[in-house]
């Protein structure tokens, strides 16, 4: 686990890193998707793409404990 994250002084939460590094990886799988014409076949999107992130944090910070 990482320790807090240093920026000109100003220190971050560790989840911060977690949120932004995750958000890189959620935008490329969303696009992946997209292109695909996967979502023809996800009844509410906007809730499918809140759970994949949400999947995608808890890996993600599972990963680097």
């Amino acid at each position: 686990m990482i320790k807090e994250i240093n920026l000109d002084g100003v220190y971050f939460p560790p989840l911060v890193g977690y949120l932004l590094g995750t958000a890189v990886v959620w935008y490329i799988i969303r696009y992946l998707l997209d292109a695909s014409g996967f979502y023809r076949f996800v009844w509410h999107p906007p809730l499918f793409n809140t759970a994949l992130y949400v999947i995608l944090l808890s890996v993600f910070v599972g990963a680097t404990l």
